[in-house]
């Protein structure tokens, strides 16, 4: 448990950071929704630490870009049988 939003949103950033990670990867790593890692990062990070916020953005920018690809082989995979 957090002691404060602030906590939680630091610590959101640092896993996406370190790990290059997902939203939904962090969001399963550190027990909580897609929608709060999602609300953390974007709306509440800028407000209280702008330097890791632009850190983290980059990695979900390079995320968000690279989606269609990793849908794609999902996909593939699914009907290959892997």
């Amino acid at each position: 448990m957090y002691l404060t939003i602030e906590d939680r949103a630091r610590d959101c950033a640092a896993y996406i950071i370190e790990n290059d990670a997902t939203v939904r990867a962090a969001a399963a790593e550190l027990g909580i929704s897609k929608s709060t890692v999602h609300k953390d990062i974007s709306d509440r990070l800028p407000e209280f630490s702008p330097l890791l916020y632009r850190q983290v953005k980059v990695i979900l920018e390079k995320n968000k870009a690279e989606r269609h690809i990793r849908g794609g082989d999902a996909t593939r995979r699914k009907y290959k049988g892997e």
